[in-house]
């Protein structure tokens, strides 16, 4: 028997391992840094808190699904944190001026932290005038915690399949844990902290309950054995989980996968669809989810197929040409780390149909250390 048969244990591959290892992976991450329903100080070292105390604005630097876990923080960072947000995917930091912001964080994002892109960004960032920078790594020893002021570990453990999957929801719960070190010093109510708390706390069985989807998506999964191309579709804070969602199905399973909000469908998007085109639509149950599915009846009426991932109280039902598949009743916070679950499913069972390399996917590495 090898080692790796030993590692894989009872599974196929690494990416489904690693997939269901995520509520494990949570714990580990949040391990140590709540206390009650509020952020442990210790969590950051004191001169990161005396930084954090002077911050108003966050420039995130990542490649990637890590780009997609700024995406989503960037939402939380200003209506949660009351701390002004940009992300720039690292290849592209360094190709245009900048305006420095005062008072600004740096925050770079990598499951290795050898990302070439990424260290150079940082480099640069330093060069014209950025004065603080955190980053957030799954690798304690690795080059981007050295030239980082401030460290925060995912302890998501060894990742090896190249598809990033509990890499990228310990990116997102450790970014929730920054929202709240710097919401503290900005507009963060001591009942929001323990709001989010609360909800972190939660994360290890929530996933463990959307993982319970798999059986279902696998039935799914037939739709797309002889399909070249699909849909995404998300809005607000969703519409970068809609975008992590085509990239692992392109990345594993080789068929052309596009993510838009979902109110741009109809300024072009909307002319590709037709009844070989399926369309994969996040809806929780927000206040965005009546323009949601004003956008899911324009596909229905141009003959799209639809999935939809829907919270139960959205009021989705199956029909000819909609497929619904429900989460369990998901907060609004946590909600695009639960809804990025079955998305990862879904690329992977669709990926083992179609016979590709789950794990080492053509022209693609899992630690990209050239520019």
């Amino acid at each position: 028997m090898t080692t790796n048969t030993v590692e894989l244990g009872d599974y196929c591959h690494y990416m489904l391992k690693e997939i269901y290892e995520q509520p494990g992976a949570a714990r580990n991450t949040l391990e140590g840094r709540l206390s009650g329903n509020h952020l442990v100080a210790k969590t950051f070292d004191f001169e990161a808190e005396e930084v954090f105390k002077f911050i108003t604005n966050v420039q995130v630097i990542a490649c990637g699904s890590s780009y997609h876990a700024g995406l989503i923080a960037r939402n939380w960072m200003e209506e949660l944190g009351g701390v002004a947000a940009s992300v720039e995917v690292a290849s592209e930091f360094r190709n245009r001026s900048h305006v420095v912001p005062e008072n600004c964080l740096i925050i770079t994002i990598s499951q290795s932290g050898e990302t070439a892109d990424t260290l150079a960004a940082l480099k640069y960032a330093r060069e014209i005038g950025y004065q603080h920078s955190l980053c957030i790594c799954n690798v304690a020893e690795s080059s981007l915690t050295r030239e980082s002021d401030i460290v925060l570990l995912t302890h998501a453990g060894p990742e090896i399949s190249v598809a990033s999957t509990k890499a990228f929801t310990t990116q997102l719960i450790a970014l929730l844990l920054v929202v709240i070190a710097l919401g503290r010093h900005n507009a963060l109510a001591a009942e929001e902290e323990e709001r989010i708390v609360r909800q972190l706390r939660s994360l290890p069985a929530k996933i463990s309950e959307a993982l319970q989807l798999d059986a279902r998506i696998t039935e799914i999964a037939e739709k797309f054995s002889n399909k070249r191309h699909t849909l995404f579709v998300g809005r607000g804070i969703h519409y970068p989980v809609a975008m992590e969602g085509a990239l692992k199905l392109k990345e594993i399973s080789y068929i052309h996968a596009e993510a838009f909000p979902a109110g741009e469908l109809k300024h072009g998007p909307l002319a590709m669809v037709d009844s070989e085109m399926p369309v994969i639509a996040v809806a929780p149950n927000d206040e965005l989810l009546k323009k949601l599915k004003s956008t899911m009846q324009q596909v229905r009426t141009r003959g799209g197929e639809l999935i939809v991932f829907a919270d139960p109280h959205a009021g989705f039902e199956g029909a000819d040409g909609l497929t619904v598949i429900k989460a369990a009743p998901i907060d609004d916070i946590i909600a695009p780390i639960i809804f990025t679950i079955p998305l990862q499913l879904l690329a992977y069972r669709i990926a083992l149909i179609k016979g590709t390399d789950v794990d080492n996917p053509r022209n693609l590495v899992k630690s990209v250390t050239v520019e």
